[in-house]
């Protein structure tokens, strides 16, 4: 009997090459610049294609080229390179959705690409402050599963990122929502619904309803986080005048539904707009609380 055997990659014990596939894997599709900046950011960009191009020929990678003037690549895994990623330890529970073609890269580019950005922001800020937060610290298409509650069975943050701040040190644990204005203001402010019955979500004991004691206890979210992230909606794709009334409509749901409104005053809620955040950095005064006094101010002071 002939059983097939799992690729063992010539290259990916080299370091650059290792963590290139693991971005590539938990980011799902990264433009050659996004990975030069996560990955290599103090060398000269075309040495980037020294770790790519050896990937591709071990067909652990591919790629489609963005449409526009600047023809972006963008790299994906292969199956293969799905196969070689599988066991990797710093991948671990990463469930995120896979490309598989070119075609779906095309199709999700735009989505996946906004989040890197936001990500790349908090990045490179990071760097110069000399904080915790690293390229696999951003965490795409994070689901939660709330089947016994009214309403959607799940809630799909589009990013759940981990950061620690040196000075003092603080750690902090965010939701990021990404808003490039396709849906419909309304849809986008019922996110914050979302969020807050998974904030109240306990799911009930096979079989019997559980005591107020065990509710306190085994709140959803409390599984996996030791204390609820706070929830970030970043902004993009429209004008400003657009942009800063979909931020109104998100502080109107907040004030105006009692499970939103609950929330704030537990979790930190706020809302900015990512050339803000790219052209300041997160830490700047450039996010808007969606509760109480609507201030700008940093991420971390919401």
């Amino acid at each position: 009997m002939t059983m097939a055997l799992t690729p063992a990659p010539s290259r990916t014990g080299d370091t650059h090459a290792h963590r290139a596939l693991a971005l590539i894997a938990q980011h799902r599709l990264l433009t050659t610049t996004q990975i030069h900046r996560m990955l290599t950011p103090h060398t000269p960009p075309r040495k980037i294609h020294k770790v790519l191009v050896p990937l591709r020929e071990d067909g652990l990678i591919a790629h489609t080229t963005l449409g526009g003037r600047s023809r972006l690549q963008a790299h994906f895994l292969t199956p293969t390179g799905h196969q070689a990623v599988g066991d990797w330890p710093e991948l671990r529970g990463r469930a995120a959705t896979p490309i598989h073609s070119p075609d779906t890269a095309n199709l999700r580019a735009a989505h996946i690409l906004t989040g890197v950005r936001a990500h790349l922001a908090f990045l490179d800020d990071a760097r110069a402050r000399g904080d915790d937060y690293e390229p696999l610290d951003w965490v795409p298409e994070v689901t939660h599963h709330l089947p016994d509650t009214a309403g959607e069975d799940r809630l799909i943050a589009d990013a759940v990122f981990h950061y620690t701040a040196a000075q003092p040190r603080l750690q902090y644990r965010a939701f990021v929502e990404i808003d490039r204005t396709t849906m419909s203001s309304e849809r986008l402010a019922r996110k914050l619904i979302a969020y807050a019955r998974f904030h109240d979500y306990t799911p009930q004991p096979a079989g019997r309803r559980g005591t107020i004691g065990e509710q306190a206890a085994m709140l959803a979210w409390q599984r996996s986080y030791p204390r609820f992230p706070r929830v970030l909606f970043i902004l993009t794709g429209a004008a400003r005048t657009t942009l800063t009334n979909r931020i109104t409509d998100l502080r109107r749901m907040t004030a105006a539904h009692p499970l939103v409104t609950r929330l704030a005053t537990h979790v930190p809620l706020g809302a900015a707009i990512l050339e803000d955040i790219e052209a300041q950095g997160p830490q700047a005064a450039v996010w808007t609380p969606l509760a109480g006094d609507a201030g700008p101010r940093s991420w971390t002071k919401l």
